[in-house]
């Protein structure tokens, strides 16, 4: 191993354990070796098998390297004009929402068209672990998930659970399950200290208190305690509604859960309890009506709609390199503030009547990109609870801001982190400042050129720099895409078949 090699080894284990959050003692101590190692390594002064580098990428959630099948690095030929169609696939959220949710039910449930992504991986592998019998039925992604008759938490895949945040959805369903359990730490994006009070405050009317020590959720389930008054939520947080929901449904009477989050994967998770013999009342509101039943054995197939984030991940892709593609399957109703804000910039498209979902609710459109000549938006962008501009969406304007006249202001009030990963744009021509740690000021037009660049470990900013590598002239790589691969379904290889030139590749 040559020393310049050693230490881009180093340079990337560094970046990835800051982007994590620790010290060099904190990950010395996850591997079980001295703070003093771990200073060499990052230096490029330390020899290191194959098995300490994927020990160290365990560690960190972070794809230092890969053996075997998957790349690991994506290699981008630029600048790129799209053109072609294009089906947006279903919702990564809510896909992982239902598969939380099967937990309730102790019969079979098929899910359609489920994207086969890393998170839905994880969540599989931590499923099967305790007795859950789950299936890919064909090529069209059909799953299906089969609960055994007792659930058995004691021999839970840990690693998979530390590596996707959406574990902390078992609570929901499992405090009717069991008296007692232990969950891992969620782990997943790192996108800022994220509390799980507004969790624990939403499910203690269930009787469950939750204590957090030796890296996991203890659990404890008094079955005394039941809802007496409306659940008001501190946060009207995604994840938040869907535990309250889970929760509410296995419980035999009404409970009113307000200040409800009322997002699409929320909606898809009403539209599956429907299914399953739940009443839930004031789908698309803030204030959802829960009637529960005691038991629930039934064999439902349910079909999740499609995702509102890829769809605006393809809009940006189109946007920004300037391509006339179509769009099809988008969930207007989820778009409609980002449609609108992108009006006011000049972008012009066409769209279709609307059509349903495969769930029977969901309203779809098909969007026609136009070349167009976009300006910096009068006010600041900033996202907003449904029917606001999604939380999600809102790192794509920082690309398409790039590429207009003037300057934008976008304020991301969530997140501690993420607004500062888009600053990476300048290493590829952008002009990113930040203002603090949630506001960032993005002066265009930008002639974007080819750069190297690690991928930062917050699943949109990450997709948002490859988006900005399709218009970059030159050739540009994006490693260790791992957290790409969570929240997209073989992304680089549909996005060549509009025309992209994406190249996935591993060093070793």
């Amino acid at each position: 191993m040559s020393e310049g090699y050693k230490g881009r080894i180093g340079n990337l284990i560094r970046d990835a354990r800051k982007h994590r959050g620790l010290t060099q003692h904190q990950l010395a101590e996850r591997l079980s070796t001295s703070q003093s190692a771990i200073n060499r390594i990052e230096k490029g002064h330390q020899n290191l098998s194959l098995e300490m580098l994927a020990r160290i990428g365990a560690a960190l959630d972070s794809e230092i390297v890969a053996l075997g099948a998957g790349p690991t690095h994506l290699r981008v030929d630029g600048p790129t004009t799209l053109s072609g169609s294009i089906d947006v696939k279903t919702s990564k959220n809510a896909g992982v929402a239902l598969l939380c949710a099967c937990l309730l039910n102790r019969g079979r449930t098929t899910l359609r068209k489920v994207a086969r992504i890393e998170e839905v991986n994880r969540l599989l592998e931590v499923l099967n672990s305790i007795g859950v019998h789950t299936r890919w039925l064909n090529a069209d992604n059909d799953l299906e998930i089969i609960p055994p008759k007792s659930l058995d938490l004691s021999d839970i895949d840990e690693e998979a659970a530390r590596r996707t945040r959406s574990i902390i959805m078992f609570l929901g369903p499992l405090l009717h399950r069991l008296d007692s359990f232990d969950l891992p730490y969620a782990g997943g994006c790192n996108l800022g200290t994220r509390t799980v009070e507004p969790h624990m405050s939403a499910l203690r009317p269930f009787g469950l208190e939750v204590k957090a020590t030796d890296g996991c959720y203890h659990a404890q389930v008094n079955r005394a305690i039941e809802p007496a008054r409306p659940i008001v939520l501190t946060e009207r947080g995604d994840t938040v509604t869907e535990n309250a929901l889970m929760a509410a449904a296995l419980h035999p009477g009404t409970t009113v859960i307000r200040n409800a989050s009322s997002n699409y994967m929320v909606q898809d998770l009403c539209f599956y309890l429907h299914k399953l013999g739940v009443d839930v009342q004031g789908v698309g509101t803030t204030t959802l009506t829960v009637t529960g039943v005691e038991v629930i054995d039934v064999d439902v197939d349910y079909a999740p709609s499609e995702d509102p984030i890829e769809a605006m991940s393809l809009l940006a892709a189109a946007i920004v390199t300037q391509s006339e593609i179509t769009i099809r399957r988008v969930p207007i109703e989820f778009l409609e503030i980002e449609l609108a804000t992108l009006e006011e910039m000049g972008f012009q498209y066409a769209r279709s009547e609307e059509y349903v979902a495969r769930n029977g609710n969901t309203r779809l459109v098909d969007l026609t990109t136009k070349p167009s000549h976009l300006h910096a938006p009068l006010d600041k962008i900033h996202p907003m609870p449904f029917p606001g501009l999604n939380i999600d969406n809102l790192p794509f304007f920082a690309v398409i801001a790039a590429v207009a006249e003037g300057q934008t202001l976008l304020h991301d009030w969530v997140y501690e982190n993420r607004a500062i990963y888009l600053t990476e744009l300048n290493k590829l021509g952008g002009q990113v400042k930040l203002l603090d740690p949630h506001r960032v000021m993005i002066e265009g037009p930008t002639h974007f050129s080819g750069a190297e660049i690690v991928c930062p470990p917050a699943l949109r900013p990450a997709v948002v720099l490859l988006i900005a590598m399709l218009a970059s002239k030159g050739t540009s790589v994006l490693r260790s895409t791992y957290v790409i691969h969570r929240g997209y379904e073989d992304l680089a290889e549909r996005l060549n078949q509009l025309g992209a030139n994406i190249e996935p590749f591993r060093d070793i």
